[in-house]
């Protein structure tokens, strides 16, 4: 059994504060994390769009898509309307092998609202939630049938943040529904990692290492900040270089039989992090925590 590990560029170039990183390239992003070691990166919204464009832009720095985020709006989009929404990209990621689609519910979320407390996020009952997950089903059923899982991505400022949202969304949705088990955005959101993980482990099909800071994470809740003045002021970070037991989800992991992608997805403000160093740092931890938990890394 062997995984392997890859990257968002977000640490180099932050989609939701491109002035934030507005020092750095893509390029560079790419090239800096092959060198490191990684040997995938999601997709950014930098990257060439077609194709045939970002298959020879990722050939180019020797590097595979490992995923990447889709904008979902099941919430207010019926089947066709969403699948109809969705299908370009689908197809574009089947073209090029990545192993799944990162979707997430964005049609009211408060993630990229600079004045919105993260605190204020769109909140739905346990019933609603099922009632959503039986719907999204629809979406996954046929993304597998062309190809495409759809990993599911809980965060913060999004209908499914908290432990519960998640297991409840699992609970609702068929096994076509598959998890993307992000770390440090259920650790944020105040939810027990190793707990969810041992529940859902047959249903992560993708998994975000991203650490967090509590005593900022703390501050951001207490004193009503929004989910980007929780990543200006560094509530995110590498793993490593916060508070999460990685060795412990790596255990579990391995005891899982887990063979798919391990991603690095750790915004922060590049002058605080350089994007390199930190970038590294969080690599070396998870070839440590792999190698004592007998995970084999795919180099």
């Amino acid at each position: 059994m062997s995984l392997k590990i890859g990257i968002s560029p977000i640490a180099w170039q932050n989609d939701d504060l491109p002035d934030l990183t507005a020092a750095y390239t893509m390029e560079q992003a790419l090239k800096e994390a092959r060198e490191i070691g990684y040997t995938g990166v999601e997709r950014g919204q930098r990257m060439p769009s077609d194709t045939e464009g970002l298959r020879a832009y990722l050939e180019g720095n020797d590097i595979a898509l490992c995923g990447g985020w889709c904008s979902g709006a099941s919430l207010v989009n019926d089947f066709v309307a969403e699948r109809e929404a969705v299908r370009e990209q689908v197809e574009q990621f089947v073209a090029l092998n990545s192993p799944c689609i990162v979707y997430a519910e964005c049609s009211n979320t408060v993630q990229g609202q600079a004045g919105t407390p993260v605190n204020n996020r769109p909140r739905l009952t346990k019933d609603e939630v099922l009632a959503y997950a039986a719907k999204i089903t629809e979406l996954a059923k046929w993304m597998a049938d062309q190809g495409m899982p759809m990993a599911y991505h809980h965060h913060m400022g999004t209908v499914i943040e908290t432990e519960d949202d998640v297991n409840w969304l699992m609970e609702g949705s068929g096994p076509e529904v598959k998890l993307c088990f992000d770390t440090g955005h259920l650790l944020f959101g105040g939810g027990d990692v190793m707990a969810t993980l041992n529940r859902w482990g047959d249903r992560v099909h993708h998994v975000h290492f991203k650490d967090i800071r509590p005593a900022i994470v703390q501050d951001v809740k207490e004193n009503d900040r929004s989910f980007l003045d929780a990543v200006v002021a560094g509530a995110f970070t590498v793993p490593g270089d916060g508070c999460i037991d990685f060795q412990a989800v790596a255990n579990t992991l391995k005891s899982m039989g887990y063979d798919g992608w391990i991603v690095v997805e750790a915004e922060q403000d590049p002058a605080k992090a350089p994007p390199y160093e930190y970038s590294k740092k969080g690599y070396e931890h998870i070839l440590d925590v792999c190698g004592q938990a007998g995970l084999e890394v795919q180099a």
